[in-house]
């Protein structure tokens, strides 16, 4: 049996759910940086970046350009990069996927990770830049392997957050 009139409660929750579990999943990919795993070359993808451009890429209604800001700096916090790099990437991005969207008039699958893979590159590329800034001597080409594992593991983390968003809209 189907219950039509929901109680008060359930209204809270449903609407609890649809406005915190986007910036939730984020927080707790930001966390998730803080795991000690230990490489010796730059491998493992910044899970919490490509939470953010697939949320923004399948909600775009939901985030205005100013929320990267808080979003990056919680990153620059948790992850240990100087304070502000990941405050200026990820608003640069957002602002950058606002424009594209003010052109596009369609988007695919294929168009959505196209931009994605754009969006990996222009962040590793300007964390890399920041970096030379600040004194490292590390040759791009280190990073291509970091830059080929975001960009192939982007669709899996696309599902994931399809399926969140399913889960977020669910009654």
């Amino acid at each position: 049996m189907s219950r039509i009139a929901y109680s008060q409660r359930d209204v809270r929750m449903r609407q609890a759910r649809r406005r915190y579990v986007p910036v939730a999943s984020i927080l707790i990919a930001i966390l998730l940086s803080s795991l000690p795993i230990v490489v010796s070359t730059p491998l493992i993808p910044d899970i919490a970046f490509l939470m953010l451009v697939a949320w923004r890429l399948l909600r775009p209604e939901i985030w205005n350009a100013y929320a990267a800001l808080p979003l990056g700096l919680i990153d620059d916090l948790a992850g240990g990069q100087p304070i502000g790099q990941s405050m200026a990437l990820w608003t640069i991005t957002f602002l950058t996927l606002d424009i594209v969207d003010s052109r596009l008039h369609w988007r695919d699958y294929w168009m959505e990770w196209f931009l994605a893979a754009l969006a990996i590159f222009g962040y590793i590329f300007g964390g890399w830049v920041i970096a030379r800034a600040m004194g490292s001597g590390a040759a791009f080409t280190v990073l291509l392997p970091q830059l080929a594992f975001s960009v192939f593991f982007y669709p899996l983390v696309a599902r994931f957050v399809l399926a969140l968003d399913r889960w977020r809209l669910a009654r």
